[in-house]
């Protein structure tokens, strides 16, 4: 069974960090690129960062600078690092996987993923 297990999400006030992990289980992890989308209130969901196989690493715009992907092969493990939480950070960050990303399809829309966890709530308070 197919698995991708979002946790770490939570309140905290802007300016604070926050370590996002995706546990992946159920399929061949080394063959997935593992993308984080967030979906605010009234918003489509939105692609915040990727990595990919080859060690790639993708992000949106907004949040160059303060959030950082790391992989960990060994464990299954997708990490998101974020820093400098901002009240437009808040929303619910989900991790996906995506085969066809690997292929060089753009990171960023959701279609491209094929597998889903649940979302973690993160909450960045003015």
């Amino acid at each position: 069974e197919v698995q991708l297990q979002a946790s770490g999400g939570g309140l905290v006030q802007a300016g604070g960090s926050l370590r996002l992990s995706c546990a992946a289980s159920g399929f061949t992890f080394d063959d997935y690129a593992i993308g984080w989308f967030r979906q605010a209130p009234g918003k489509e969901r939105e692609g915040v960062s990727c990595t990919k196989n080859d060690g790639t690493t993708y992000y949106r715009d907004s949040v160059k600078g303060r959030f950082t992907i790391s992989s960990d092969n060994a464990k299954n493990t997708v990490t998101l690092q974020m820093t400098y939480l901002k009240p437009e950070d808040t929303a619910v960050y989900y991790c996906a996987a995506s085969q066809t990303v690997v292929e060089g399809f753009p990171w960023y829309r959701a279609y491209e993923y094929d597998y889903w966890g649940r979302g973690t709530l993160v909450t960045v308070s003015s």
